[in-house]
């Protein structure tokens, strides 16, 4: 059993930015598999090459954020065993974003394992109704619809034995894109884990959104809000966000604290909200 050994970096996680859905619907490294693996005490990394879903272990049970793409279910349930749980132990699904890619694999892995889940308002019509809400530059994603069993407020925690998941609103990728945090024990610290849900346009339409009218003021407040967090450790829900594979690689080669980044998020919103801007003045130069 590899449960609940200790481990001795600091570390904060954040799921992240979106490359545009548009080209990515099928990108096949959100189905590769790799090796689960410990990112630090009890934050464990479950997804697949190129989608991140994570494990958060209180004693006997655990928190899974995300459920990515329907067919990588299999996949991540594999990956939960390998570590040495049992599906029966993930009392609780959490989700960053209704899109495709995050969500598809909710609903089975909620049928598999029993848990409850949580998800924001902004969300919940999405996931219930298994479609992205919000006018795009690519056609409408689909997957299947799950039941939102508690709906959260800004701000609430999610607690499950001693482990606490605080959700923050950041909305515009999604009207319900929910930031997580929690924190970790590490030798003479505590470190502060961000898995913040994406800043990228991920094929959004920023000017004259019908459905979504306030996507753009949204999106300016969540580069600010999510700047101004403060993160250890950025593991983020495309794992090439934040370089978690390769921080991975370098821990195992020895490298301590290697996923320990304190200005990663910042340099992720600055990047993210530059790509807006210049986006955004595209869009408004084609209406003109």
């Amino acid at each position: 059993m590899k449960k609940y050994i200790a481990f001795g970096a600091t570390v904060l996680v954040l799921t992240t930015m979106t490359p545009g859905l548009a080209q990515a619907q099928t990108d096949p490294d959100w189905t590769a598999p790799v090796a689960p693996f410990r990112i630090a005490d009890n934050v464990y990394y479950v997804g697949t090459k190129g989608i991140g879903v994570y494990l958060i272990a209180a004693n006997h049970e655990a928190i899974l954020l995300d459920g990515g793409p329907e067919a990588a279910a299999p996949l991540i349930e594999q990956n939960i065993k390998a570590l040495g749980f049992k599906l029966s132990d993930i009392k609780i699904i959490i989700n960053t974003h209704a899109h495709l890619d995050h969500a598809g694999g909710i609903a089975r892995l909620k049928r598999d394992t029993g848990a409850t889940v949580y998800a924001s308002p902004g969300d919940r019509w999405a996931l219930e109704h298994g479609t992205h809400d919000g006018d795009t530059n690519y056609p409408t994603g689909h997957f299947p619809p799950v039941h939102v069993d508690h709906v959260l407020k800004d701000g609430q925690s999610v607690a499950l034995g001693g482990v606490r998941m605080m959700a923050t609103f950041t909305p515009g990728h999604t009207r319900g894109c929910t930031t997580w945090s929690t924190q970790v024990i590490a030798p003479n610290r505590v470190l502060n884990v961000v898995f913040p849900c994406s800043l990228t346009i991920g094929g959004n339409i920023l000017v004259g959104n019908r459905r979504y009218p306030g996507i753009a003021g949204d999106y300016e407040r969540s580069f600010a809000l999510t700047r101004a967090m403060k993160a250890d450790i950025v593991l983020t829900n495309h794992p090439e966000m934040a370089d978690v594979l390769d921080r991975e690689a370098r821990a195992k080669a020895g490298q301590a604290n290697a996923f320990v980044d304190p200005q990663q998020l910042g340099r992720i919103a600055a990047n993210a909200r530059a790509a807006f801007e210049k986006e955004r003045a595209k869009e408004m130069r084609r209406k003109r």
